[in-house]
């Protein structure tokens, strides 16, 4: 540094900021109006991606391959039971599939992973429940582009368990939509 010299008063690359004082953020001043928040239990079908196209489009390719005519029932938990009884080890098998069709069955929907980065910023804990295997859950979640915000993925017993008390299940995206309405509104925004 120069001496005699002055610096000026606004730096040029930054108008309004002057060189003697560092950026404090405005967010950090304030004092928090939000009070704990709560953990959402999200339905993976309903809200974020619908696996039940790729598990029948799976289970219809996996009868033609093995010659094994699978009739199951609707609940995918009792379906999972019955597989393992006709044909074994199907798990990798339905993780392949699902892997190499994944992007034809699942689109990301910007609004609800916006939502769902809102949520997590603002530390709401987030769970995601279905009856499907978890194999096909996990594909799912990753190409929606939800995985790294998910706590915990299960039924929805296992989920509300992880989660804790005050847990919100949701069941739509307009439910999401609304919880998180609470966030925007208390950021300003």
């Amino acid at each position: 540094m120069v001496v005699g010299k002055r610096l000026p008063l606004q730096r040029r690359d930054r108008p309004g900021f002057a060189p003697e004082f560092p950026y404090r953020s405005p967010v950090q001043e304030r004092e928090s109006s939000i009070v704990p928040v709560p953990a959402l239990a999200l339905d993976l079908d309903l809200v974020l991606a619908d696996t039940r196209p790729l598990w029948r489009d799976w289970l219809e390719d996996a009868a033609r391959r093995t010659h094994v005519e699978l009739d199951l029932p609707e609940d995918r938990g009792e379906a999972a039971a019955l597989l393992d009884e006709r044909l074994g080890d199907w798990r990798p098998l339905l993780d392949r599939f699902a892997a190499d069709r994944g992007p034809v069955y699942f689109r990301p929907h910007a609004d609800t992973g916006a939502t769902l980065r809102v949520l997590q910023a603002a530390g709401v804990r987030l769970g995601v429940f279905t009856d499907a295997p978890r194999e096909l859950a996990d594909i799912a979640l990753a190409h929606v582009g939800a995985a790294r915000r998910v706590e915990t993925v299960g039924t929805l017993d296992e989920v509300l368990r992880e989660l804790g008390e005050g847990a919100v299940v949701v069941r739509s995206r307009a439910e999401l939509t609304s919880a998180a309405a609470v966030y925007h509104s208390s950021d300003g925004r």
